[in-house]
């Protein structure tokens, strides 16, 4: 139960860092990938309410959650490239 605990304090450092960089950013690919990460430690903090709980159910949950945000990243990245390879 401790390593939960220790797991979800280095997560919300990584959220704080996150959202510091999207405050901050120099240009839109930091934007970019600061929200990505934002997005990829909620996931994170939700399977581990997942793991702390027994709750089997969270589990479907983080594996949809991911796939979008996959997605998001991948069509991100298209969009600040303007569509060049």
């Amino acid at each position: 139960m401790i390593a939960l605990w220790i797991a979800a304090a280095l997560i919300v450092a990584s959220l704080l860092a996150a959202t510091w960089r999207i405050v901050v950013g120099p240009d839109d690919t930091n934007r970019t990938v600061a929200a990505d990460l934002l997005f990829f430690a909620v996931i994170a903090l939700i399977a581990l309410a997942g793991v702390g709980s027994g709750a089997t159910g969270t589990f479907d949950l983080v594996l949809v959650a991911s796939l979008i945000g996959f997605l998001s990243a991948v069509s991100l990245a298209r969009a600040l490239t303007r569509g060049r390879r």
